[in-house]
């Protein structure tokens, strides 16, 4: 049996692709924390508000976890292999960052402005967010 190697943490790592990735784990924590503004939850029948929040609330200390393990593997206190678990988790925080930012331009509602602050350096990390979502899912056989 051939073991699978994750090479999406080359990229964390020694490609610095750890900045966009924690970069968007933050803008996913401040998403989260602060859904119960969100305009699509508004928008959203009333039973599923209190089951999108729920979920949020036990979202927000996995981020914690995460950024904890890179910041971790950044200076070598774990192997940067053990953050292969995190990487849907990742996924997600990079989706949701570059969604907040192309609603932010489409829609200009002031929830998405004050939630991404500098909407300019914000569109600036998109190209960096779609290259990171690629590089993290990389696994070699």
């Amino acid at each position: 049996m051939v073991d699978k190697i994750w090479i999406g943490g080359i990229f964390l790592k020694n490609e610095g692709g750890y900045e966009i990735v924690l970069k968007s784990l933050s803008h996913y924590k401040k998403r989260l924390q602060t859904i119960g503004n969100s305009p699509e939850l508004k928008e959203a029948a009333a039973m599923f508000a209190p089951v999108l929040q729920q979920q949020a609330v036990k979202i927000v200390p996995q981020i914690d976890v995460t950024v904890s393990k890179i910041q971790d593997a950044l200076s070598d206190s774990i192997p940067v292999d053990s953050l292969a678990d995190d990487v849907p988790l990742m996924q997600r925080a990079l989706e949701c960052y570059q969604s907040d930012i192309e609603k932010a331009e489409t829609t200009g509602h002031e929830y998405f402005q004050k939630l991404l602050g500098d909407i300019t350096r914000a569109k600036q990390d998109s190209t960096n967010i779609t290259q990171a979502i690629e590089k993290i899912k990389q696994v070699s056989v």
